[in-house]
């Protein structure tokens, strides 16, 4: 498969460690790139060279089957040889630091880690003792990368633009790493961006960052192109956020009565995993306005661009991306 030439403005970088700090050309790059493997993913050979000979190790400190299948198909797609190192079972759960893990996985002669980790910062620090490029798959609250550019790519196949379009994250904002790369990914390439859900879930940061925020669905949804629904975290709450599971879905899940508050064509999404019946209503989640099977696909798709893109950033001498 003969690929497009690289953007000489775009992405050029041996990491992806967040959303913050990337520049709109380098996310629309990332996007581009990513355009090409999604026609590959519905041939029936799917296989490209780009990595061929590379190796991807996927550290995931965290459990998520839906990222890390991901990441492993994308590694695989590309021709990479791929390692999913079972943490749960390794020397890190006998006291072994990140950085012990780091020093050892980096004599492997790895070209690319994805990282998942359940502190914020840990993929940056891991980022500093290695030789090879890191990417961010999630970390603590901090940011999750490719969630956010992938579902860009679901929204601008849809609506063919991101900009003017108005987005409602709703939810568990204060929790979500996936909230806040989305803001700083959709707000750079101009959409207007709406954060819904219960005072105690919504932070105060992100008012002060200029975001709408709203404690009303009706209020919030209004108007809106997009409705993003986030997981609640209940594994991440320390104290109560919520009255009960019952009343959340009563005023902050969304179903059918709530999703007519936004335009006619709105369209819906979710990172997953989802629970059914707390942020959304099964109808909903599986109706016609519903992308969250697809963005399943399209997280295939920016895999790919960016391991594609990060490997080839380094063998290139690109720019250091602390």
């Amino acid at each position: 498969m003969t690929t497009k030439a690289a953007n000489p403005y775009g992405f050029s970088r041996p990491h992806l460690l967040g959303i913050e700090g990337l520049s709109p050309p380098e996310i629309v790059d990332l996007l581009d790139r990513a355009e090409e493997n999604i026609e590959l993913g519905r041939q029936p050979s799917k296989k490209r060279d780009s990595l061929l000979g590379r190796t991807q190790i996927n550290l995931f400190f965290e459990n998520s089957t839906r990222t890390q299948s991901s990441f492993e198909l994308a590694g695989k797609r590309l021709g990479a040889d791929v390692m999913n190192m079972a943490v749960g079972q390794s020397s890190v759960k006998k006291g072994e630091t990140l950085i012990d893990t780091a020093v050892t996985l980096n004599a492997m002669n790895p070209d690319v880690i994805v990282v998942r980790h359940n502190a914020s910062g840990a993929v940056a620090l891991l980022a500093q003792k290695v030789d090879c490029s890191v990417v961010n798959a999630g970390d603590g609250s901090h940011e999750h990368p490719t969630q956010a550019l992938l579902d860009a790519l679901t929204i601008r196949r849809h609506k063919q633009r991101i900009d003017g379009l108005i987005v409602a994250i709703c939810g568990d904002v204060a929790h979500s790493r996936v909230a806040r790369s989305n803001v700083l990914l959709l707000t750079a390439l101009g959409a207007r961006v709406r954060l819904v859900g219960p005072s105690t879930l919504v932070p105060g940061a992100f008012r002060e960052m200029g975001l709408e925020t709203f404690t009303s669905m009706r209020e919030g949804l209004k108007d809106a192109d997009i409705v993003m629904m986030l997981r609640l975290q209940r594994e991440r709450m320390q104290g109560s956020f919520v009255p009960s599971v019952r009343e959340y879905f009563h005023y902050w899940g969304l179903d059918e009565e709530k999703l007519s508050y936004a335009r006619p064509d709105a369209l819906v999404m979710h990172p997953g995993p989802m629970n059914r019946g707390v942020e959304i209503d099964p109808a909903v989640a599986d109706g016609p306005q519903s992308l969250i099977r697809e963005q399943v696909e399209m997280g295939v798709a920016i895999r790919m661009a960016v391991l594609d893109a990060v490997v080839n950033a380094r063998g290139n001498g690109g720019e250091a991306f602390r």
